[in-house]
């Protein structure tokens, strides 16, 4: 067969269809994300079914064990987080602004999404798949926005990706256990502590 006859079979519909069946993929992700976030990584499949409206068969199809649906969970949110950094840096009206911006959503999910990969922990070559791909995947993005507000003399040049989303991570953590820590607010004066004064 050449390489001219590999579409000869499919139709214009194929397309589409796989567009659809992403689409369903991700929104079955983004419900299980929330009902892990509500409810604990433990909570009933037949919750994650109804939240994405569709039936239990579904995400067993996809998702062959909890596990499968957790680490997917996981890497659907760094997707997500890293995908962001780009569109805000192209929609902010700075790139400091888009920093801080990016910023809050690493802190949304280090504070509401980072427990799915507490629980994998166990399995530690697993989880260190996953960090790795964390890393992989959000420090350059980071790296990016700083550059960019660099460039644009909103910020020194003197701090990397890496330490900004370790010393945010160390702010974030046991932000959940604590009513009376606001994590939020002390990144935000960290990120504040970044702008050049004018």
């Amino acid at each position: 067969m050449s390489d001219g006859d590999e579409g000869a079979g499919r139709t214009r519909t194929d397309p589409p269809k796989r567009k659809d069946a992403r689409r369903n993929k991700e929104a079955l992700l983004d419900a299980a994300a929330a009902v892990f976030v509500r409810s604990g990584v433990d909570a009933p499949v037949r919750d994650i079914a109804a939240e994405a409206g569709v039936g239990l068969g579904t995400i067993y199809r996809h998702f062959p064990t909890r596990a499968d649906l957790i680490i997917a969970v996981y890497r659907h949110q760094v997707d997500a987080c890293a995908d962001a950094g780009p569109a805000l840096l192209a929609s902010s009206a700075t790139p400091y602004a888009a920093l801080r911006e990016w910023i809050n959503l690493f802190v949304d999910f280090l504070v509401t999404k980072h427990g799915l990969a507490a629980v994998l922990q166990s399995d530690n070559a697993g989880f260190d798949t996953l960090h790795a791909y964390f890393l992989d995947r959000l420090v350059p993005v980071c790296t990016r926005l700083l550059e960019a507000a660099a460039a644009a003399g909103e910020i020194g040049s003197d701090i990397a990706g890496y330490e900004l989303m370790r010393g945010v991570g160390n702010l974030c953590i046991g932000a959940d256990n604590d009513l009376r820590y606001d994590a939020r607010r002390l990144v935000e004066l960290l990120v504040g502590g970044l702008r050049r004064p004018h």
